[in-house]
């Protein structure tokens, strides 16, 4: 399980969301499986991760916008920490890249 995020250094935050694969893939959060979509825009300042919870109801959406006074995360009506530790804890399946 991976480390629960420092909530007070965006950096290590933008780090494991830039390890994520752009596309559709699947992956394992907190014990629980989703498939996941993350898609990057405008050369990569801004990116949207929308993970839904497959045989479940919980569903994560989060908009990262790169500013040049610094890292904007806009959580979709959740809190930043549920994005956070998300991202952190979530471990890509192999052999299920983008599809």
């Amino acid at each position: 399980m991976a480390q629960k995020p420092d909530f007070t250094d965006i950096s290590a935050f933008l780090a494991q969301l830039d390890a994520l694969p752009s596309g559709v893939f699947y992956g394992t959060s907190q014990m629980r499986r989703y498939v996941v979509s993350k898609s990057r825009f405008a050369g990569g300042k801004s990116i949207k991760l929308v993970a839904h919870e497959l045989g479940g109801a919980d569903y994560i959406s989060l908009n990262l916008y790169r500013l040049r006074s610094g890292a904007r995360l806009f959580p979709c009506e959740m809190s930043h920490r549920k994005v956070m530790e998300f991202v952190a804890d979530l471990q890509v399946h192999p052999g299920h890249g983008a599809a």
